[in-house]
């Protein structure tokens, strides 16, 4: 299954503060993200993160990485430093990224998504039923045609949008958001 998600800031103890997160501190907010990402995740899933996955040390940020399921490749966000300087952990490491998900539903029987840090108000094929994908405002914007945040701080913490999933082209955990 393929999974996107964004803006953890694992061990970012001002986030908490700053999006009105529900923990006490960091690490009772890190440990939380990862019982949660693990209870969605499979070790054989790809994850896509869009983004400030943590605000921490390399060593740090490696032993959350050592405990999360899943392949992840990284969208580099404004946050993650610490991702840079352990990359090799990432399947793949990228400023922006277009791909093309299986949709049956679809022309040519896939969706092409924009995966981007940022919100963008146009991006590659739009016009044509392109969906985009980002993080960063942790919920301050409102979506955009076919344009969603998939940060953390708008899916209850579980912070994953299951691609190919649900019913109705429904967004949310476990739905199908194209």
């Amino acid at each position: 299954m393929i999974f996107f998600t964004s803006d953890n800031h694992y061990s970012h103890a001002n986030i908490i503060r700053y999006a009105n997160r529900p923990f006490k501190n960091a690490r009772e907010m890190d440990q939380e993200m990862i019982r949660r990402w693990n209870s969605v995740v499979e070790d054989e899933d790809i994850v896509y993160h869009l983004g400030d996955v943590a605000f921490s040390s390399p060593g740090r940020l490696r032993e959350i990485l050592h405990q999360l399921k899943g392949s992840i490749h990284l969208i580099v966000g404004n946050h993650d430093r610490a991702a840079l300087k352990v990359s090799h952990h990432f399947q793949s490491l990228q400023s922006m990224l277009e791909i093309r998900i299986p949709d049956e539903d679809a022309a040519q029987g896939s969706q092409l998504i924009v995966l981007s840090h940022y919100a963008m108000r146009t991006w590659n094929k739009k016009h044509w039923g392109s969906w985009h994908l980002y993080g960063h405002s942790h919920g301050a914007l409102p979506p955009f045609g076919k344009s969603f945040d998939v940060g953390v701080d708008c899916w209850d913490f579980t912070h994953l949008v299951p691609a190919g999933e649900g019913e109705n082209g429904s967004v949310g955990r476990g739905s199908k958001i194209f």
